[in-house]
C-alpha cells in the first residue's frame, strides 16, 4: 500500500470542507510570536552555521541512539516477544531503519518545531505495523468547532487535504504557546543565529579581499578626466583615472590567493584604511559569544561542539547534565506519545509502556554507583531488589529481605558486651 493511498484510505474526509482553524501558526502567524523586524530564516541557511549544524546533529544521533524497549511497569518486566517488535526494534517503514526513523524526526522537531509520522495499522486488528514520517510543511494542526483535535495532510504533488484522526498521527512538538503546534528553535533563536550568519559573511569578504579593511587610495596628484582602455575582448572603453585605479589596485590584492602581497605605489598613492582589523573587532571573542548563545537555545554542552576549554571532569558532568535536562524532556515526550498511540488501550490498562533507555548516559562513575548501592545494601536501607527497581530490572526471588553486617552496631552494645566478659559470659543479675 503506497503512503497516499494508505492515508486516504484512513482520513476521516476531506479537510476542504474544514472551518475554525485555531492554532500558534494562525493566531500568530507562520514565524509565530518571534516576527522580530520581518526576519527570515530558512532551515538550510541556518544549517550553514557550524554551530547549529553540530546542535542538531549531537541532539538528533543521541536520541536515535537510545534503545527502546517495551516494559510492563507493575514487574519491571522487559517484553521482548510482542507484536509491536517489527516496529520498535526492527524498521518501523520499508525505507528506513530504526536509527534513521528516530533521528530524522528529532531533525524536524529541532529545525520545524514538530514532527509527525502517520500510523499506519493492520486493517483488521487497529495494530500498527508502520510509521511513516511526514513533512511538517504538509501538516497542520486543526481543532474543530467542536474543540476536537485533526491533523490536516495535504498531498504536495496534488495540493489535496485529508482529516486524519490525532489517533493514528504521532506528534512530537518543541516548546508551545498553546499545547497543540510548536514553535522551532530556530525561530527562537533567529535573532542569535543570523548574527552569526552575518559575522561567517563579513569573515568570507575579508578573505575574500585579502584579509585586508576596505580603505582609501590617496594622492596629491591630480587624477581626474578619463581614459580609453581595450578590453580583452579588443573593444575599448571609456572610464575615469580614479576607476582605473582601483579596478587595477582590487585585481592585485583582492581576493584570499592575493594576501598581504606587498603594495607597490607609484604617483604619489597613499593607502589609508577606514576599518578596523579582525584583531580590533575582537572576532574572537565575540565567535565564542555567538557560539554560547546557540548553544543555550539547543541545551547543548560546549564542548559538544567542540568549543570551551572545560576539564574532563566538567566535560563528563556536563553530559550528564545534558542527558538530565535536555534529553530526558524529549525521551518522556516520545515515551508518553508513543504508549498513547502505539500500545491498545487494554494493553495501557494492564500496565504496559514503551520506554526509552537513559541509564547508560546519566551515569558518570560507575565505580562510584556500585560502591554507593553496596553501601546503602550493606546499611540495610536498600534491598537486591530495591537496588534492581531503581535499575528498571525485574525482582528476583529472595531479593526483598534487607541485610546489614554483625560489625556495626550502637555504642550501648560495646558497654554490654564488657560487663558480659567481665563475668565470665554471664548477664548481670536481674536481667
Amino acid at each position: 500500500m503506497s503512503i497516499l493511498r494508505g492515508i486516504r484510505k484512513a482520513a476521516s474526509g476531506p479537510g476542504a470542507a474544514l472551518g475554525g482553524v485555531l492554532t500558534t501558526s494562525t493566531v500568530y502567524g507562520p514565524d509565530g510570536f518571534l516576527d522580530v523586524e520581518n526576519i527570515s530564516l530558512s532551515r538550510d541557511r541556518a544549517m550553514k552555521l557550524s554551530t547549529v549544524n553540530r546542535c542538531v546533529e549531537v541532539r538528533s544521533c543521541t536520541i536515535a541512539a537510545l534503545p527502546v524497549y517495551l516494559m510492563r511497569e507493575s514487574t519491571k518486566e522487559r517484553l521482548r516477544d510482542h507484536r509491536l517488535a517489527g516496529v520498535l526494534w526492527g524498521r518501523p517503514n520499508e525505507a528506513m531503519t530504526r536509527f534513521d526513523y528516530e533521528r530524522l524526526m528529532q531533525v524536524n522537531l529541532d529545525l520545524q518545531g514538530n514532527a509527525y509520522a502517520w500510523v499506519n495499522r493492520d486493517s483488521r486488528t487497529g495494530y500498527p505495523v508502520e510509521l511513516i514520517p511526514l513533512q511538517p510543511d504538509h501538516v497542520t494542526p486543526y481543532v474543530a468547532l467542536d474543540s476536537s483535535l485533526w491533523y490536516i495532510y495535504t498531498n504536495p504533488r496534488t495540493g489535496q487535504m485529508f482529516r486524519l484522526s490525532p489517533a493514528d498521527v504521532l506528534h512530537y512538538k518543541a516548546y508551545s504557546l498553546d499545547g497543540i503546534e510548536g514553535i522551532s528553535i530556530l525561530h527562537r533563536a533567529a535573532l542569535t543565529i543570523q548574527t552569526g550568519l552575518a559575522a561567517q559573511e563579513y569573515q568570507r569578504a575579508m578573505y575574500k579581499n585579502g584579509g585586508r579593511p576596505s580603505g582609501v587610495l590617496t594622492t596629491d596628484t591630480d587624477i581626474g578626466g578619463e581614459m580609453t582602455v581595450t578590453k580583452s575582448d579588443g573593444s575599448t572603453e571609456k572610464i575615469s583615472k580614479k576607476e582605473l585605479i582601483r579596478r587595477e589596485w582590487e585585481k592585485i590584492h583582492a581576493g584570499p590567493g592575493n594576501g598581504f602581497r606587498v603594495a607597490v605605489m607609484d604617483h604619489g598613492l597613499k593607502y589609508q584604511p577606514i576599518s578596523v582589523s579582525n584583531s580590533d573587532a575582537q572576532f574572537v571573542e565575540s565567535e565564542e559569544i555567538r557560539v554560547a548563545d546557540v548553544c543555550r537555545f539547543f541545551g547543548t554542552p560546549l564542548h559538544m561542539v567542540y568549543a570551551g576549554k572545560q576539564a574532563y571532569s566538567s566535560n563528563e558532568q556536563n553530559a550528564i547534565e545534558f542527558t538530565r535536562f535536555t534529553l530526558q524532556p524529549l525521551v518522556i515526550q516520545r515515551e508518553q506519545e508513543d504508549s498513547d498511540k502505539l500500545l491498545l488501550p487494554r494493553e495501557r490498562a494492564e500496565g504496559l509502556r514503551i520506554r526509552r533507555e537513559l541509564k547508560g548516559l546519566l551515569r558518570g562513575d560507575t565505580a562510584a554507583q556500585a560502591a554507593w548501592y553496596k553501601g546503602l545494601r550493606e546499611a540495610g536501607v536498600y534491598s537486591v531488589n530495591d537496588i534492581r527497581a531503581l535499575e528498571d530490572l525485574p525482582d528476583v526471588p529472595g531479593g526483598d529481605s534487607r541485610y546489614a553486617s554483625w560489625n556495626y552496631g550502637p555504642l550501648s552494645s560495646f558497654e554490654e558486651l564488657s560487663i558480659i566478659r567481665a563475668l565470665g559470659g554471664q548477664a548481670p543479675e536481674g536481667e
